[in-house]
Order: structure tokens, then sequence, then C-alpha cells
């Protein structure tokens, strides 16, 4: 009983140094209101503001708790439902209103008595996403930003890899939880497991994708048919890409992020976005840390624990970013490198001065027939066939939230049997082998369809056999001439296939060998093509394709992988 007293105790005292103004008005520029919470210190007065915009409810737990830390810390922070979810007005349509409903509660929250007039931005993944939509538009008051794990293009890095649609994720997140203005459970997690993922299963393998909402929903989702009816790079997705407006970036920038996470492109891009494009201010301070985590912070990921010291508390990155561009404090961040990224294999953290990491060499390592990667080329070629009806299920990855396999480093012995995976390997390393930067595929290759997928995946193979993917990238093969630039193959003719692998930080020790997998499916992360060239929305009668890898002198297929020095 003394203890739940003194415990009891604890918490009044916490709460009374915090005041939270529930269901707070704030009107948009169209008339519509928002409804907002703000956590700020008990005492009056004018305090450094931060702005939190979320679609999944500003009481849930774990929001709750962030937001009295940064109210004790002398914080005002405005939590904000976004438009038509939960408390807030209007209707909810995704990512279409964040830049304008942002820019407003910004210079909102700035006109506030108790606001000081300096406002930064906080939170991950969606929440991240609005900050991107807002901050390039500008807000007088604006002064920084923390986009953690956060998609910077819509299509390219939400949506699609390469053009490749990300059915497990966009359909969980956009057809089973958010098509109303309350989240609703995901239906794969209430029931026995089995079962579920059964049903989870059937439903992913509906076609055509186009009608697949009724499946689960029960009927049309508006925003899922419009994204699937805007297949390429088009206006209405370059109208929300923040990677059309990086010049408009005028505060320092800190993203935040997981080699293994579903939205590393979005770190990496926004990063580079705002110290090349963006104003004096981002260019300057702008900052990014990248660790060997998913959708957040952890020790392990997937089926590997990467040491104590790989288990970094975002709150700290935040709250020393805060101080120096929001409270103007000096916490050392603008002496320091603004490139913090841990070494897998090493399990080291480094900084660097720019990403790419400066002095990395491109090197090149070939695919050459009979499942062998060396340095040197040869000729050959390597074929298999790819049937959707039995896809590559997806096994680790970058994958995220909700979707039923394992995500991050997972060993792919579940696939060794599978003739449809092509599999190159090198010889056992002799001395520890260092890369740090973008990855990407040079595939030569040809197809006897209208079209098809190559799916890679760098991997990283340990001397008992376990084999861990350090990097993957796919590309639907209609957009090998850019995602705004579908455009169907020639049959049986060879094609030059650049895969955005996009990056990681690897330390290849001795006795390890690189390996890289070559398939056309990873499904259900992505959808299966059904290699007929037909629109997203409505194909639905798949064809087996007949896959072919190029090895000659002049068609060689290669791995370009960006080799530093030992950190």
């Amino acid at each position: 009983m003394r203890l739940v007293l003194l415990l009891s105790a604890a918490l009044l005292a916490q709460a009374a140094e915090i005041r939270i103004d529930r269901y707070q008005a704030v009107k948009m520029r169209d008339g519509v209101v928002l409804r907002a919470d703000v956590y700020r210190p008990v005492a009056e007065g004018k305090y450094p503001s931060l702005v939190v915009r979320t679609p999944y409810g500003v009481q849930r737990d774990g929001i709750h708790e962030n937001l009295v830390r940064f109210a004790k810390a002398g914080y005002a922070v405005v939590a904000q439902d976004v438009r038509g979810r939960y408390e807030s007005g209007g209707e909810w349509d995704p990512f279409r209103n964040e830049a304008k409903d942002g820019y407003d509660t910004i210079e909102w929250t700035a006109k506030q008595p108790w606001s000081n007039g300096r406002v930064g931005t906080q939170g991950g993944s969606y929440l991240g996403h609005v900050q991107w939509a807002a901050l390039t538009q500008q807000p007088p008051h604006l002064v920084a930003a923390f986009p953690a794990v956060a998609s910077t293009n819509i299509y390219a890095n939400w949506l699609t890899h390469g053009g490749a649609f990300r059915l497990s994720f966009n359909y969980g997140w956009g057809v089973v939880r958010m098509p109303n203005r309350i989240m609703l459970p995901q239906f794969w997690h209430t029931g026995p497991a089995a079962a579920e993922e059964l049903r989870y299963e059937k439903i992913l393998r509906h076609l055509p994708l186009g009608t697949g909402d009724q499946e689960s929903a029960h009927y049309a989702v508006k925003h899922y048919r419009d994204w699937l009816a805007h297949e390429s790079y088009d206006v209405y997705w370059k109208a929300i890409s923040d990677e059309e407006r990086f010049d408009k970036a005028q505060v320092p920038v800190h993203t935040h992020g997981g080699w293994f996470d579903i939205f590393l492109a979005g770190t990496i891009n926004g990063f580079v976005g705002a110290r090349t494009k963006g104003g004096p201010e981002a260019r300057r301070h702008s900052r990014m840390v990248i660790g060997p985590w998913g959708h957040g912070p952890s020790r392990k990921f997937g089926q590997l624990d990467f040491g104590p010291e790989a288990d970094r508390k975002l709150y700290d990155y935040e709250m020393r970013f805060f101080d120096e561009y929001v409270k103007g404090e000096d916490r050392g961040l603008a002496r320091a490198l603004p490139v913090e990224i841990f070494y897998m294999g090493a399990n080291k953290w480094k900084s660097h001065e720019a990403w790419p990491v400066p002095g990395a060499v491109a090197t090149q390592f070939y695919l050459n027939a009979g499942g062998k990667l060396s340095r040197e080329k040869r000729e050959g070629t390597t074929t298999y066939t790819y049937d959707p009806q039995d896809p590559v299920p997806t096994t680790g990855g970058n994958n995220c939230c909700g979707t039923p396999t394992v995500a991050g480093p997972v060993d792919q012995a579940p696939l060794d049997a599978r003739k449809d995976i092509v599999r190159f390997v090198g010889e056992p390393l002799a001395a520890p082998l260092a890369i740090a930067g973008p990855v990407k595929m040079m595939l030569h290759a040809s197809t006897d369809g209208a079209d098809t997928d190559w799916m890679v995946k760098l991997i990283d193979v340990y001397p008992d056999g376990k084999a861990y993917p350090m990097a993957e990238g796919m590309l639907r093969a209609r957009f090998r001439n850019g995602l705004d630039k579908p455009a169907r193959l020639v049959p049986n003719q060879v094609y030059e296939f650049t895969v955005d692998m996009v990056g990681t930080a690897v330390v290849f020790q001795p006795g390890h060998r690189i390996r890289v997998d070559v398939t056309s499916s990873n499904f259900p992360q992505f959808d299966r093509n059904l290699n007929t060239g037909e629109p997203l929305a409505t194909a639905g009668t798949p064809r087996v394709a007949r896959q072919t890898i190029h090895h000659s002198a002049a068609k060689a297929s290669h791995i370009v992988l960006p080799v530093v020095a030992l950190p």
C-alpha cells in the first residue's frame, strides 16, 4: 500500500509540472476546424513550441508520454489530429491536405500567447511526412523539423519501390486500418494467428487489385482506388512530392531512420535534398542518423542482435536538436559531423561529413554463369522461370507495420529450395570488406513477356551458412526509363535495368561471403507482376515468364558496392 501511495504521489507531482488544454480549435484557411491538445509548462509564459500532427489519435498510448516529456523540458506542444481523423473536421484523404494544414497549424501555434514564436515539428512515419509537406511551404515561424522514418515522395518511396506496388503495407494501412475517421483494428491480428494469416494471404491474392478493398472494407475505398489508378509518377503524385520542392526547405532538418525501414529512401533523400538543394540554414545544419533498425530504434531486429550500442534513443536526438535550433541553446550540433551511421557486421557507429560517404569507391562485382560473383567478367547466361501463381514469399527485408512477415535481416534458408531465385556467391573473404553508401544493380536481362519485375537482394553469408539480407531493391521493368515514363517491353529483347537498392553500411567479415539473389517476386511485400503489362488496377490473368540474365563482356550484369575504409 505504501508503494502504491508513493507512486501515486510521484505521478501527481509529475502532472503538476505541466498543463494540458484539450480539444483546442485550430481553424484552417478553408474554414475547416482541426482539434489539438496543447501540452505546456504550468507556469504562464512564452515557450518555444513544437507541432505534432497525427492521423492515429493524439491521446493514444506512446504519444502522450512523449508530449509530457517535451512539456516538462520547457516546450509548448501542439498535438493535432489531422484533417478528417478523430476529433478534427473535414474529409480524410491521405497526404492531400497536409501541406496547407501543416502551414496553418504552425502559424496558429506561433501566434498563441504561450508561444515565443519559434516553432519546430516532431514525429515519425506519417507524422514525419506531414512535416516535409509543411516545411516546403515555408511557414515563416518554422525554425526546425525532425521527420523520423518518413517518406519524401509518396509514390516513389511509400506506395512503390521502383514502380512495384507495396501491396501488404499499402493494403494493410490504406484499406484495413485507415479508410475511416477512426483507425480500425488490423483484422489479421484479432483472431487465431494461423487462421488470420490465411485470410490475409487469401485477400492479398485477390485479382484484380482494383476490387480487393471489397474483401475487407466491404466497400470501395476511394483513396486506395486512386492510388491504383495513378500507377506511374504522374501529376497526381508530383503535386504532393516533397522531392519536387527540396529547394523550398529553409530550416535545419534532422532525418532519422533504419537500414531495414520501409522508408529508408526517404530518410536518405530528405537529408541529401536539404543539404544540396535547400536554403542556407538547411544546407548548413541538416543532419541524418541511420541505425540497424526497422521502423524505429532497437538493439535487435529481424534475427540479429547488433549489440547494446545499437539502441540509441530517438528522444535524445530530438531533444538535443530542438534545444539547439528551437530553444537556441548551444548543444554542439553546429560543430558536429552531420551524418551518423551504424556499420553492421562491425556493430559500430561512425560519423561522416556527407552522404554518399566521402572517399567511397564504386566497385563492380559481376554476376557470372554458374552462380559465381567476382570482380571479373565471364561469358554466359542464366535463366529461370517466374510463375505469378507461385511467387517467392517475403522473407525479411525492408518491410513494416503490421504485415504478416518478419522484416529485417532474416535467414534466407526457407527459400533455398526455390528454383525461381538465382544466386551469385563470392568466395570467402580473406580480409574484412566495408561498404557504406548507395547500392545499385546494373542488370542486363530479357523476358518473354510485355513486363516483369526484378527483385535483388545483397546478402551477407556467414560461415555457418546463414544468409542475411543487408539491402534490397525492386524494379518494375516497364519503369526502366523512369517512374514517370512507363513503357512495355519488347519480348526477348535485352535491356539494361538499373535496380536501386537504396543503401547500407556493412562490414563483411573474414570467412563471410557476399551473395546477390535475383528473382522476380517478393510477395506479399510487393504485388505480383502478372507479366502482361496490363493496368495495375484491372490486370487479372497471370502468365508464366521465362527470364534470362546476361553475363557477356558487352552485357555484364553487376552490382555496384561503395567500398570504404574500415570504421
